[in-house]
C-alpha cells in the first residue's frame, strides 16, 4: 500500500509541476516496477507453502515423496516455460529442487 501511495503521490507532484501525461507516465512506470519488483516476494512465499504443504501432509501420514513425481509430471505436460523471473509462483524446475531439499526433513514426519 505505502508503494501505491508513494505512487500516487508522486504522480500528483509530477503532474503539478510538469503536466499531467509525464506525471501519469511516471507513477505508472513506477507502479509496474514495483510489480516486477514484488514477483519475487510472491515466489518466496509459494516456496514456504510448498515445505510447510511438504511437512503437514507427511505429518497426517501421506508421502512426502510422492510431491516430487507431481511437480514433474506437471513440468512434462506443459507446452512451453514461463520465465520465473516474471512469474509470481516459482517454476517447476524450481519447486522440484526445493522439494528434494525439504524432503530429509519431512521424512522424519512421515510414518507408514
Amino acid at each position: 500500500m505505502r508503494q501505491q501511495y508513494g505512487t500516487q503521490i508522486l504522480g500528483g507532484i509530477l503532474s503539478s509541476a510538469v503536466g499531467s501525461n509525464t506525471g501519469n507516465a511516471v507513477a505508472q512506470l513506477a507502479q509496474t516496477g514495483f510489480s516486477f519488483a514484488n514477483l519475487k516476494y510472491s515466489r518466496d512465499n509459494e516456496n514456504e507453502a510448498d515445505y510447510m504443504g511438504l511437512i503437514f501432509a507427511a505429518m497426517a501420514g501421506y508421502d512426502p515423496q510422492v510431491a516430487v513425481s507431481f511437480w514433474q509430471r506437471m513440468a512434462a505436460g506443459k507446452t512451453q516455460a514461463q520465465s520465473e523471473f516474471l512469474s509470481d509462483h516459482p517454476s517447476d524446475a524450481t519447486r522440484i529442487a526445493n522439494l528434494q531439499k525439504y524432503m530429509p526433513e519431512a521424512l522424519k514426519y512421515y510414518k507408514k
